[in-house]
């Protein structure tokens, strides 16, 4: 499927690689600049909505639900999309009492707690996209993506990107932390694969497996580097996210440690 594609955050983090995909692909690429409300007045095609604040989300509280609701709330309300895919976390289950969940599952949140600022506008932003939409938006809810690209954002990807530089890595963090980390290339074909068969339902963007940043680093010893943390806090793991809807549209994420392996092969070579 080729056509019209809007990016809203297409200078991003997700939205630079899912651009270079489309365009490879053959689509029409429409990437309004930050700001420019003349979007409205646009056909818009399918509409990937990648905007969106991350790490200085509490600093920044009012352009955090700028970005994840007021804006989505003025595009939905102009209409001109074919399909809307908007872009949104599996950080939302965090703090759940289950340890497993679905896309079904109700959430659950405390409004007086104010980092919870990102979860609830997101929440938002899910509301209007499957509610308001007439049947045309989905959700894609992100894990925790990594790349090596300079300046990708996370945990992870400064980690890889370190290793470019040097075999001593000191890590800020502990060993027993884990996440659900899912590579950049796997969430554009997600995304993209949403778009190709449009249902009105969210996805888990999501490996579907908790790994601990220990379980990593072996990793890295095996291939000749020297890892240290500098905490050793046991937190409680985040939930598992249940990834079969991701797998029965034909996406199946790549394991982080394969992927890490064939990085660090790479790095040797």
């Amino acid at each position: 499927m080729t056509g019209l594609a809007t990016i809203l955050g297409a200078t991003g983090f997700v939205g630079r690689r899912l651009r270079a995909r489309l365009s490879a692909e053959g689509w029409d690429i429409y990437a309004p600049a930050k700001g420019d409300k003349t979007l409205f007045g646009h056909d818009m095609g399918v509409v990937f909505y990648c905007a969106g604040l991350t790490a200085d989300y509490d600093r920044r509280p009012f352009d955090t639900v700028e970005a994840h609701a007021t804006l989505l709330s003025e595009l939905v309300q102009a209409g001109r999309f074919e399909q809307l895919i908007y872009l949104s976390s599996t950080r939302l289950y965090d703090g759940q009492a289950a340890r497993e969940l679905d896309e079904a599952a109700p959430l659950l949140f405390d409004p007086a707690d104010p980092r919870r600022i990102y979860d609830l506008s997101k929440a938002l932003g899910e509301n209007i996209t499957l509610t308001r939409t007439e049947g045309r938006g989905a959700v894609a809810r992100l894990a925790n993506v990594y790349d090596w690209e300079p300046d990708a954002p996370g945990f992870l990807s400064e980690w890889l990107i370190e290793a470019a530089r040097t075999h001593d890595l000191q890590l800020d963090s502990s060993p027993h932390i884990a996440r659900d980390y899912i590579h950049l290339d796997d969430v554009v074909a997600a995304l993209i694969a949403m778009s190709e068969k449009p249902s009105r339902e969210i996805i888990n963007v999501a490996s579907g497996e908790l790994i601990n940043n220990g379980e990593i680093a072996n990793l890295f010893l095996q291939a000749g580097w020297r890892v240290s943390f500098s905490r050793d806090v046991s937190p409680a793991p985040p939930p598992r996210s249940d990834n079969a809807r991701l797998r029965a549209l034909g996406v199946t994420p790549r394991p982080v440690k394969d992927v890490v392996r064939h990085y660090l092969e790479g790095l040797k070579a």
